[in-house]
């Protein structure tokens, strides 16, 4: 078991898989400073995928019981540690506890809260690239493959009764074991929606590229799987054929990124808007950290080019 060192400073944590490649290890010191946050520092523990519970368990007690350290980031292991560590937590909050995720751990007032963030990031990334109104207007379907927590987040974001006409005529998502396609059947079945919902099990990436054909045009496509980051590869063959004029979104920024390179392809034959996972990297960071560290982080147009210009002016060296 992991023996962690007490933090020497305010520390925030990266739980996730491979966190010594993500950009945020140069930019989170550039946004420190920006945001004026003193002396701080971030910290990535990494597990394998679907680790031991007990080694969740290890790092949220580490994090809870340390003076110096904030509060943490968790990706990929989102479920994974909720299952494993929701009866640690003093507060779950009610996207948490819809979801059954853990992305953010804060402290407050003594306490350990577990947040779920991706509903608020997802949907500001989304509604930031597609513009208002974009399904009313086209009719199009959105399919999500992956049954992850982000594929939870963006379809609770996309598929309430509240945003009225502008929601997909139809939702797929896609998934290589059938438990996470219950689970997330399961958590749409408390969001008032009136939006049709399939649940395709796909053990193959050829399973996925036969969705593709049933999609109609205009539809959101998104890569909710990690691969192409957490593990090699994409979850379409290079025989897989985009709809046209769809909107294709990888969730990641990083790795080898093949899903988006079969889009690139085929983006001028099928008039393709591509979107890597940039945007929601800022928005996933900036909330986090914000509540990490309790300030307040704007979510106008204004704070999010000043902050995305930072973090490019530090990627870029």
């Amino acid at each position: 078991m992991t023996i962690y060192e007490p933090a020497e400073r305010p520390t925030l944590y990266f739980i996730g898989v491979t966190t010594a490649k993500s950009s945020i290890m140069k930019v989170f010191p550039a946004w420190a400073r920006e945001l004026g946050l003193g002396d701080v520092e971030i910290k990535g523990i990494d597990f394998p995928l679907h680790a031991d519970p007990q080694a969740y368990r290890a790092a949220v007690a580490f994090i809870r019981d340390d003076p110096m350290s904030a509060g943490a980031l968790v990706t990929t292991h989102k479920i994974d540690l909720f299952n494993a560590c929701r009866d640690m937590f003093d507060e779950i909050d009610p996207f948490a506890q819809l979801l059954k995720e853990t992305s953010c751990i804060s402290k407050q007032g003594g306490k350990l809260v577990c947040h779920a963030k991706d509903p608020i990031s997802s949907g500001l990334a989304i509604d930031g690239f597609l513009g208002e109104g974009y399904f009313a207007r086209t009719g199009a379907d959105l399919y999500s493959i992956g049954a992850g927590g982000s594929t939870i987040a963006l379809t609770w974001h996309l598929m309430r009764q509240e945003r009225g006409a502008d929601v997909p005529h139809r939702i797929v998502v896609s998934n290589r074991s059938r438990p996470r396609l219950d689970e997330i059947a399961h958590i749409h079945t408390q969001i008032p929606t009136d939006v049709p919902l399939d649940y395709v099990l796909a053990p193959t990436p050829a399973d996925n590229d036969a969705v593709l054909a049933t999609l109609r045009p205009g539809s959101l496509v998104i890569n909710a799987t990690g691969l192409g980051k957490d593990a090699p590869g994409s979850p379409f063959t290079d025989a897989a054929i985009f709809p046209q004029d769809a909107v294709v979104w990888d969730l990641n920024y990083r790795g080898d990124l093949i899903f988006l390179d079969q889009a690139r392809s085929q983006a001028e034959a099928r008039n393709l808007t591509i979107v890597d996972g940039w945007t929601y990297f800022i928005h996933g960071w900036t909330q986090v950290i914000a509540e990490v560290f309790h300030i307040r982080i704007g979510t106008d147009a204004g704070t999010i080019d000043r902050l995305t210009r930072v973090a490019l002016d530090t990627v870029r060296g």
